[in-house]
């Protein structure tokens, strides 16, 4: 991440820890410019409360976490965005505070178990990941302990509750702030050792891409997940890969664009994206596809920084913001080799053309209904 253009504080009411808590925040996180109510509401009732060891699930730039370190044994903080935990492992290191952070797509993942769980689901959540998050997370405890769920009705608080008791668990409400609600959920006897509940479920796409048949493997959370969307058929149908090409599918999302990349040409295949229950996917996409690749974690070209492309293939997020299409869009020029070429598609009402000023030449190669496919050179 080369820039985080936004600086929070929040003021200390205890003795222990800073007096005040900075916090570094950028395009393409939730809440970047303010603190969020849900979060804050958790650090108000667990505070100075006995947390032992504590999970902090889906922790956005690391507000709870980095908080609530001072008061608890030990901090693990969890995120699906490598971006989110980039920033979640700067703001605990620069506040001081002993957190460790890690990038997964489900809590079943983690090792060891924790006496205290924090989680404050972000807007938007798919209810199918909530409900699964808040129950994965309610497993990750020891048998005496609490998970704390923070969140507002009309976000899915409910739904979240209902989840829990389907596995036993006692919820009750301890908190409230306006629209938002703090529970504590607690297993029960006949909770302990019960099977997690599955909510979340995968789907099978096999569209068929210029006569190639395809498979991927989509879950809720993912871009277009209940079909291939149209910008990235357009994409695929418009680009160019030769064999021996190095191709980078950038933003890969469930790997749609680097799975037909691999069935066309015989070519050296890497896939990135920021979200790691993408890249699952896209890894299974993959080998649902019969195709080799390798697929990586990371923010913008973080995961490919030093390699050297042949082709690019990108749908970049242009609803995560300004500064991640010009972190995003700037940083891929330097990967393409002295011939490569980038294939960017985006909605027709866009202009890109001020994340793309590095490049030496853009043009448009096709045009959908809605989407344009451009071809820069570097």
């Amino acid at each position: 991440m080369n820039r985080t253009p936004y600086s929070l504080a929040l003021e200390s009411r205890v003795s222990a820890g800073p007096a005040t808590y900075r916090f570094h925040t950028a395009d393409g996180v939730v809440s970047k410019e303010s603190f969020r109510r849900p979060e804050l509401l958790l650090l108000e009732h667990l505070w100075g409360t006995d947390l032992g060891d504590l999970l902090v699930v889906e922790a956005n730039y690391g507000v709870v976490g980095t908080v609530l370190a001072t008061a608890a044994e030990s901090v693990h903080a969890t995120e699906s965005s490598a971006r989110a935990a980039t920033l979640c492992d700067r703001n605990a290191n620069e506040n001081d505070a002993d957190a460790s952070v890690s990038v997964v797509a489900d809590l079943e993942t983690l090792d060891g178990r924790f006496d205290t769980v924090a989680y404050a689901p972000k807007p938007f959540t798919p209810v199918a990941v909530g409900k699964q998050r808040a129950v994965d997370a309610l497993s990750a405890l020891r048998p005496d302990g609490r998970l704390y769920l923070a969140s507002a009705e009309e976000e899915g608080l409910g739904r979240y509750e209902s989840a829990l008791r389907t596995t036993g668990a006692s919820v009750r409400e301890v908190a409230e702030d306006g629209r938002f609600r703090l529970s504590e959920a607690t297993h029960t006897e006949s909770s302990l050792g019960t099977d997690t509940p599955s909510f979340v479920t995968q789907r099978t796409l096999t569209p068929t891409v210029d006569g190639v048949d395809l498979s991927f493997v989509a879950a809720p959370g993912t871009f277009s997940a209940s079909a291939l969307d149209e910008g990235t058929r357009l994409l695929a149908s418009a680009a160019r890969v030769d064999d021996g090409d190095r191709v980078l599918d950038l933003c890969c999302g469930y790997g749609a664009l680097g799975a037909y990349a691999g069935r066309v040409a015989d070519c050296e295949l890497w896939l990135s994206d920021d979200s790691r229950v993408a890249t699952r996917c896209a890894e299974r996409s993959l080998r649902a596809s019969g195709v080799d690749g390798t697929v990586v974690t990371a923010d913008c070209v973080e995961g490919v920084a030093g390699r050297t492309f042949d082709t690019v293939l990108c749908n970049p997020p242009t609803h995560a913001g300004a500064g991640v299409l010009s972190e995003l869009l700037g940083d891929v020029r330097g990967l393409l080799a002295p011939e490569g070429r980038l294939f960017l598609v985006h909605h027709r009402d866009l202009d890109l053309g001020v994340h793309l000023s590095r490049f030496r030449r853009v043009e448009r190669v096709r045009e959908g209904e809605d989407h344009v496919v451009l071809r820069a050179i570097p």
